[in-house]
């Protein structure tokens, strides 16, 4: 049986808890590792580029879209199945990504982003002397 003192050193998993109660959406991602970077695609449809905002800091990217409502007062919906809310996703990133070279483009609902790898972080190959 655990003691409060135990309970209390224990790790805890610390979740952002929202302020807003406007939906959230988790974009799906793919990222693709290679050589020399790690590349970050993410599905972000019906965000505008200038409502896109990518932070990196200390090892962790997060990413932002924000979606504006597209219905005025006269839009008459017969069906309606998008919901409309802000996109966002946060990633610890393990490797060295070199922070000051990231690039990001964002075409047709598609975010795409650069992380190239620092110099140390990229393999390296090691000659063999044989006699």
């Amino acid at each position: 049986m655990s003691t409060a003192m135990e309970r209390q050193t224990q790790p805890t998993e610390v979740t952002a808890e929202r302020t807003r109660t406007r939906p959230t959406y988790t974009p799906a991602v793919d990222i693709v590792e290679n050589q020399d970077e790690l590349l970050v695609l993410a599905d972000m449809p019906g965000v505008k580029a200038a409502d896109v905002d990518v932070q990196f800091e200390n090892g962790t990217l997060t990413i932002h879209g924000h979606v504006h409502e597209r219905q005025s007062n006269a839009t008459r919906f017969l069906r309606r199945e998008y919901g409309v809310g802000d996109y966002h996703r946060t990633f610890q990133v393990s490797e060295l990504v070199d922070a000051e070279q990231i690039a990001a483009e964002y075409v047709d609902g598609v975010l795409k982003l650069h992380l190239p790898k620092v110099a140390q972080a990229k393999p390296r190959r090691i000659a063999v002397q044989g006699k």
